[in-house]
């Protein structure tokens, strides 16, 4: 449940830990009901239904994932984040270098953006590729 007491801050640290072990039942009720997020250059989805099933099918092969926060930044209800995305997968761990950029609101996170390198991501992670060519 959203806390809306929670700084901005806690609140996506809080979304964050829930998506280290994949608990979506935790982590979606921190996303409002418009909530924009997009994976840069990937397209923009609106609401939690929706990050969910952006999420779900990316995280399905990881074990596990730690969200390593680098640097972050707080402007109101506005939190920059440099990250390191380490996802374990059954052979090895896959590690990605993210910002985001998140808008909180009454405790639940309204905009999601995550800038990161397409490019070193389908280099580390080909199976990625294959699954989104797919999809």
């Amino acid at each position: 449940m959203s806390d809306p007491a929670l700084s901005p801050l806690d609140t996506v640290k809080a979304f964050m830990r829930a998506m280290e072990t994949k608990n979506y039942d935790a982590a979606m009720p921190l996303v409002a009901d418009d909530c924009e997020y997009e994976n840069i250059p990937m397209a923009k989805v609106r609401g939690p239904a929706a990050v969910r099933a952006v999420l779900e099918p990316f995280f399905a092969p990881v074990i596990e994932n730690q969200f390593v926060i680098t640097r972050f930044a707080v402007n109101g209800s506005v939190v920059f984040m440099e990250r390191l995305d380490r996802h374990r997968l059954a052979d090895r761990w896959v590690e990605l270098p993210v910002t985001g950029v998140w808008e909180v609101r009454d405790g639940r996170i309204a905009v999601w953006r995550d800038y990161f390198d397409v490019g070193m991501l389908v280099t580390r992670w080909p199976e990625l590729q294959a699954a989104m060519a797919a999809a």
